[in-house]
């Protein structure tokens, strides 16, 4: 079914929000990826990544599951089926598994992950808590612009994160 350019204007423009969440992750030296959660017009929730460098690095802290315990917060009020989630990088399986369960009704990412991606499950081969969700899913909005912080991520001399995995090789071979 082919996107309305009034919803292909609203996707690009929540995108570059995602994306500034992207860059301020950057910034901090972290994994450059940002999310929104978007009801109508409106930014529900947002979150960017942390715990990929210092300390407490870790794999839980996903822009993604910061964004839906926003969300959660606001409690029942929200129709979660009529948001959408907005993220600078293809979500991995925990955070997909999150999305579905949490019933928003689309996912829009940028920049796909080669190597952790869990956007393609068949969810039918998936036990029935998950089988029973559904979610529509865009790719590529704004890709170049995300790609582009995920370059000079992989490219910072001191990268300690995923540096030489999968993702990093694709990222890097990219024009």
């Amino acid at each position: 079914m082919p996107i309305k350019k009034e919803q292909a204007e609203k996707d690009r423009y929540f995108m570059e929000q995602a994306l500034v969440l992207a860059e301020a992750a950057l910034s901090d030296g972290e994994f450059p990826v940002g999310c929104v959660i978007v009801n109508g017009e409106r930014i529900l929730a947002q979150g960017g990544r942390i715990g990929t460098v210092g300390a407490l690095v870790n794999e839980v802290d996903h822009a993604e599951m910061r964004a839906l315990k926003q969300l959660y917060l606001q409690g029942d009020t929200v129709n979660r089926r009529g948001c959408t989630i907005y993220t600078t990088l293809e979500p991995c399986l925990m955070c997909f598994g999150a999305i579905l369960l949490s019933g928003i009704g689309r996912i829009v990412y940028a920049y796909e992950d080669v190597m952790g991606g869990g956007c393609a499950c068949d969810l039918s081969r998936l036990p029935v808590l998950y089988r029973e969700r559904s979610v529509q899913v865009l790719s590529q909005v704004l890709r170049k612009k995300s790609l582009a912080l995920f370059k000079t991520f992989f490219q910072k001399p001191d990268c300690a994160y995923w540096p030489d995995s999968p993702l990093a090789r694709y990222t890097l071979a990219q024009e």
